[in-house]
């Protein structure tokens, strides 16, 4: 049995690439970091996905690409039964979309209606999430948690973030001439690994 990384024992040895899995798990650096495809799962793992869709990701197609690596992580949640919660920075406060819910298709009409507008209330939406996450620990003590939060990083400040206490991935998607460069200092701050989505 493998005891390396946690589920690499239910990964399959060879097929396709589940990128989004795989990346949920951390930065892949060798192929044993990889998953692959596998027709059934057994005890499913809960994803929490933050999608920061305030104004400044209409740039350059941002929101845009992330909708798409979404619809793979959705599509890969679906088949290996996975559970989703799913918060959105946007506006005045963030909002719950759905929390700990199975999969299911259709998160593909959420995806195709989500567009962005107004603040960017991520820091609000990081707290929120490290509280639901504590509270969920207690509740399925043997669910494994992992995170994926998805922004341009073009916050006012980043100090004072939350301890999530969650394994993820923070995918960059700040584009243009002019970059902050702050999703990586945000990434660093959360202990969570690091992309651009270009890298992806």
């Amino acid at each position: 049995m493998d005891k390396g990384r946690q589920g690499q024992a239910r990964s399959a040895q060879q097929g396709a690439v589940n990128w989004p899995g795989t990346l949920l798990g951390g930065r892949p650096q060798c192929r044993d970091d990889l998953l692959f495809h596998l027709r059934s799962r057994s005890a499913p793992e809960l994803w929490l996905v933050i999608v920061d869709a305030s104004a400044s990701t209409r740039r350059h197609r941002a929101l845009t690409d992330a909708k798409g690596l979404l619809a793979q992580l959705f599509d890969d949640a679906y088949r290996q039964r996975a559970r989703i919660a799913l918060l959105t920075a946007s506006g005045a406060s963030p909002r719950w979309q759905v929390q700990g819910l199975k999969a299911a298709k259709g998160l593909t009409g959420w995806l195709e209606q989500l567009g962005a507008g107004g603040g960017t209330p991520l820091l609000a939406a990081l707290s929120e999430a490290g509280q639901w996450l504590r509270a969920r620990r207690k509740r399925y003590p043997a669910q494994q948690q992992r995170l994926l939060v998805i922004t341009d990083g073009r916050l006012k400040a980043i100090d004072g973030l939350p301890p999530l206490e969650c394994r993820g991935l923070l995918v960059d998607i700040e584009r243009g001439p002019i970059r902050l460069g702050r999703a990586q200092e945000l990434a660093m701050g959360l202990q969570l690994d690091y992309q651009h989505i270009d890298a992806l």
